[in-house]
């Protein structure tokens, strides 16, 4: 396996380009999609690196269930440093393990505890609370899509602002951006290094949504307005992170003036011949070379532990 098991730990710093450049130069929908799957592989090929170190650490534990050949210096000598990474593989990977589990917990508790806030009110698609706290958010619930809002909030837009944060909210519902939020969560708790495309994606969420409300009610100006009128409203607080909410989420002033600014073109791909276009195909490229490092690794343990093990 050599140095090829260590690459997918670290090739996510390869993304970071094209997380900050993303943001700035492709349409939000565009960088939404490309920033999770890039996400979701490097997570993957990190942690999958990890399970094989892992594999040659506890392998090396007295009293382990493995095979005493799964020991031995042969196997032992396939991945550099067997000592130190093999051990050290252990805890990461139960940290790793933790985290995930910790971001789905947290996931599932938010969730329950806003359609908890829900019961007993009348199942329609859009639910207004008399909170004197000011928020939105939308809340996925398969067939019962739920866009919340109190009406504290809906008190201070006036009816084309009201329009929009009902549109921008039910775009976050049917592109089901919280799919997006919740993958890039659990890559980042696989691999930290995926911290700066979580936080790209959480924005680039906001101005996917921020984009279809502008072309539903017909003007980039009013949704704008919406936007910082509801961020002013709220004081900048809102629901859980975990919710994608309409003005506590995401750089509020960058979100309105890109609504300010020419509508970004829809061009499903960067050319190659501009900054995010090296930076995507960099990330392109470090995400296939994770992959195909972290098949390579499996492939020979694999090849490695089947000739060890006695038969």
């Amino acid at each position: 396996m050599g140095v090829f098991v260590f690459l997918p730990l670290f090739l996510p710093l390869s993304a970071w380009p094209v997380a900050r450049l993303a943001e700035l130069r492709l349409h939000p929908r565009t960088a939404t999609r490309l920033l999770t799957a890039v996400a979701t592989v490097m997570a993957l090929c990190s942690t999958l690196s990890l399970t094989l170190l892992m594999v040659v650490g506890t392998a090396q534990l007295p009293g382990n269930p493995l095979p005493d050949a799964w020991s031995d210096p042969e196997v032992r000598a396939a991945v550099p440093q067997d000592e130190i990474a093999g051990k050290a593989a252990i805890p990461a990977l139960i940290l790793v393990t933790a985290l995930c589990l910790r971001t789905l917990w947290h996931h599932r508790r938010v969730a329950r505890r806003a359609r908890r806030a829900l019961a007993g009110l009348p199942v329609t698609s859009v639910v207004v609370l008399p909170d004197a706290a000011r928020y939105a958010y939308a809340l996925p619930g398969g067939r019962r899509d739920r866009v919340v809002v109190t009406a504290s909030l809906l008190a201070g837009l006036d009816s084309h602002e009201r329009r929009a944060l009902f549109a921008h909210e039910r775009a976050h519902l049917a592109s089901r951006h919280h799919r997006h939020l919740l993958v890039v969560r659990l890559a980042a708790s696989a691999n930290p290094f995926l911290g700066p495309l979580r936080t790209a994606v959480v924005y680039t969420a906001e101005r996917w949504a921020d984009e279809e409300a502008a072309r539903v009610v017909g003007s980039r100006r009013v949704v704008a307005r919406a936007i910082g009128k509801a961020a002013l409203l709220s004081g900048g607080r809102g629901p859980e992170p975990a919710l994608a909410g309409f003005a506590a989420v995401g750089p509020v002033p960058r979100r309105v003036a890109a609504l300010l600014a020419p509508a970004p073109a829809a061009r499903s791909l960067p050319s190659v011949f501009t900054a995010v276009g090296l930076a995507a195909w960099g990330a392109a490229v470090g995400t296939l070379v994770s992959a195909m490092s972290s098949a390579n690794s499996a492939v020979t343990m694999f090849l490695i532990l089947h000739a060890a093990t006695p038969f």
